[in-house]
Formats: structure tokens, sequence, C-alpha cells
């Protein structure tokens, strides 16, 4: 079955708004199993609206219209499908007694234009909205569903967990079932080159998705069934192991590169810190994002300063003015001075040029160099990034975590403790 989703809001044609309706409800309509072939974005215009709709219908089993039910005259969404299937409005007692009770909660005083939202097409299924003031509404006729849900994503959501997911669900003839395999230390058109037989497969696909500093690829199955688009897609998931080894750090797409590495420093009980000058705590703060990292984790320098550098992490005024603050030596120094005055086992540095300024011709915009310090054993890498600041700053960071966990993969692989990657229970 083809479904079509129509985004309603002149706030989302301004950019006023970032659109993340449409992606959260093509995801899902993708579990379904239904197949997507348009969407669009109409503004607060009944003339352009019944447009858009009128055109949907004639080539989608299933429209999904978010946004546009609210109390205000621009809200049109729900007096345009009405009339497209030339449907009365009448006022519906429950949802005129939810909406009361939702300003009774408050303490607020209700004003006449949120009765508008208690106007309900004829013959419509009405979806109770738990979190606002504007019903859902489902309208099925000549073949024909169109869902109609509030635009703010904090009733959308729910609304559709609750009671579209199921509903369309019954009408869908085939489930669709994606497992995401995430790579870190090679690039994307390395990744294409191992796997392009797979990626030329039509069930199960294998579809790349470049990320900042990661690769990856998400294998989708369609089969009547979930636990038959499950068996479809484990030998492909399996051969990418396969191929591509090491690199992939977990098949769970909840879980992030800086996870990983936190779970590494935590089975092999190491402490670690951080020693930043050009990304200025960005990798600090990465690690940080990871609940219960206050037990590997002691201390974040930023030395972005010479002076910073030799006071905070002990690297020596004579490797500053003999290779420069950004240099392999300096790096090196910094991760041992790190790990010294942090009093910890693992330390990571990070020293560059981020630009814009700064460069010359021998140590160009994006030259980078991370060392790692591990128990004593140090080793330094050199990178050379392109882009903005930003960007080459993001890059940095998703370098340093790739590098922390490919050395602690070989510090736990030396202690007869191997670990290659993390996966659910259920895989």
């Amino acid at each position: 079955m083809v479904v079509e989703l129509i985004s309603v809001g002149t706030e989302l044609l301004l950019g006023n708004i970032v659109n993340t309706n449409a992606a959260y409800l093509a995801e899902k309509c993708a579990i379904l199993g239904l197949s997507c072939y348009y969407q669009s974005t109409i503004g607060d215009n009944e003339e352009r609206l019944t447009e858009s709709v009128h055109t949907a219908l004639g080539r989608a089993d299933i429209i999904i219209l978010s946004g546009g039910l609210g109390p205000t005259g621009d809200d049109l969404t729900k007096e345009v499908v009405a009339k497209v299937f030339h449907k009365e409005m009448y006022v519906d007692a429950y949802t005129k007694e939810q909406i009361q009770k939702f300003f009774d909660r408050r303490g607020i005083k209700i004003t006449d234009n949120n009765w508008k939202q208690a106007m309900i097409p004829e013959g419509a299924i009405i979806l109770n909205n738990d979190n606002g003031t504007a019903p859902g509404i489902i309208i099925e006729e000549n073949g024909k569903t169109v869902v109609l849900l509030p635009g703010p994503p904090n009733e959308l959501i729910p609304m559709f967990e609750k009671d579209v997911y199921d509903f369309l669900n019954k009408k869908a003839p085939n489930t669709i079932f994606s497992k995401v395999v995430k790579i870190c230390g090679i690039g994307e058109s390395a990744v294409e080159e191992m796997i392009r037989d797979l990626m030329e497969t039509s069930n199960p696909t294998v579809a790349p998705y470049a990320k900042t500093g990661e690769v990856h690829l998400r294998v989708t199955a369609m089969a009547k069934s979930e636990k038959d688009a499950k068996k479809i897609v484990k030998p492909v998931v399996e051969e990418l192991k396969r191929r591509i080894g090491f690199n992939i750090y977990t098949t769970d797409s909840t879980v992030t590169l800086e996870q990983t590495v936190i779970k590494l420093l935590k089975k092999n009980q190491l402490t670690f810190s951080t020693v930043e000058s050009c990304t200025g705590g960005m990798l600090a703060a990465r690690l940080v994002n990871v609940s219960g990292v206050s037990k590997s984790f002691k201390e974040g320098m930023i030395t972005y300063s010479n002076k910073a550098k030799r006071e905070h992490a002990g690297v020596k005024k004579s490797t500053l003015s003999k290779y420069g603050a950004v240099s392999s030596q300096v790096a090196k120094e910094m991760a041992i001075g790190g790990a010294k005055f942090a009093k910890t086992d693992v330390s990571i540095a990070i020293t560059g040029i981020a630009g814009p300024d700064g460069g010359t011709t021998e140590k160009p915009v994006g030259l980078i160099y991370i060392a790692c310090n591990i128990c004593g054993k140090v080793r330094v890498k050199e990178y050379h990034f392109s882009g903005n600041r930003a960007k080459i700053r993001e890059n940095t960071v998703s370098a340093a975590l790739t590098l922390m966990r490919l050395y602690l993969l070989e510090y736990q692989n030396d202690n007869n403790n191997e670990i290659i990657f993390e996966k659910k229970k259920s895989d």
C-alpha cells in the first residue's frame, strides 16, 4: 500500500521549525511496510492545501496530515479534509469535555476559539489527545484512509504510537525490518568497495549513510511478518561482520561510538583523562554524554595556549620551541602529562589547526595530531581534515574516539579479554 505525508504549517516553509514529524512518520511507515513516494509541506492556505489533498488521494491509499488542527483561524487541515470528502462538521460532546478538563487541570480560562477543536467531520474516528487539546481524526471512504494528527511532536508521536500504528498495521500487507550496522575507522567509499555486491540486492537492501567520522549501513528486508523479515536480514548482517570485521563497533542502532569506548574502559577497569587544544572540550563533552562515565572519567583539560600545555600537561618548553604546538611531539607529551597530572590509566590528547586562520604551507589548516596513552604506551596519529572550523573539530573528535576504541581493543586483546563489537542479546 502507498502512503503519502503532508505536513501543514507556514512556519515549516519559513524554516522557523524543523520538520521532525515527516522523518518520524516516514520511518514508522517504512517499518509498517507502506511505500512512501511523496512528501509535501503546505502553508496555511486553504486553496493550496485542498489541491495537495486531492493530488495525494489520486496516487496514495493512505494520507497522513500533520499540523493545522489548532484553535486559530489559520488552522485549516480538518476543515479542508471535511470539504474534500463532503463531510458536515459537528460538535463532539466527549471531545469538548476533554478540552474543558485540559484547561481546568491547568487552571486556565478557556477561550471560545478552543471549541473549534471539538468540531469533528461526520463519520470520522476520533483519536484522543492525552497531551494536548486537538484530537486526531481518521476518515475512511472509497478505499482511501486519511489520518489527521496534531503538529506538536509531543502530541503527534504518542498518538501515533498509541492508536495509529496498530490501525495502519492491520492494513499493511507486509512488514519491514531494518538492522543498522555502525562502522568506524574506514570511509564510505572503502566500505562500498567491500560490499558492492550486497548493495545490489533488492530484498534485503543494504544502504550506506555517511555520518561524521562513521559509516552506517541499514539492512532492510520486507516480509509477511517481522520474524520472517529478521530471518532475511540476519545472514546479510553476518556477512557484513565477516567482511568488515572489527571496524564494526555495533549492530544496535541505539549505541553510539562514545558508549562503546566507555564500555571498553569499564570492562578493562581503566580510568581516563582528556587533554584538548583545538577541540576545546568537545571530546570530553561527547564522552560525558554516556551515563555512568564518572566511574572512568577523572579529568578533562583544555590546554589551548602554550602556557597551559606546559603548566597542566607537562609539555616541555623546548619541545614547543623546536616543533611547535601542532606537532606529534607535543601531542605525545600532552598525553603523557595528562595521564600523570590526572593520575589516570589512559589519556587522549589533541592538538591541531582548526582554521580558518593559522595555517601555513608546512602546517595547513586541518592538520591534527591525536595521541593516545594507555598505561604508558603512547602512540600518535596524524590527520588531515578539510571543511570549515566546525567540521574539522567534529571530525577530530570522531577520529579521537575511533583511535581510543582501536587501541583499547588492542590492549584488551593483549590481556586475553577480547570483545570486538557490541550487540544485543537478541542478535
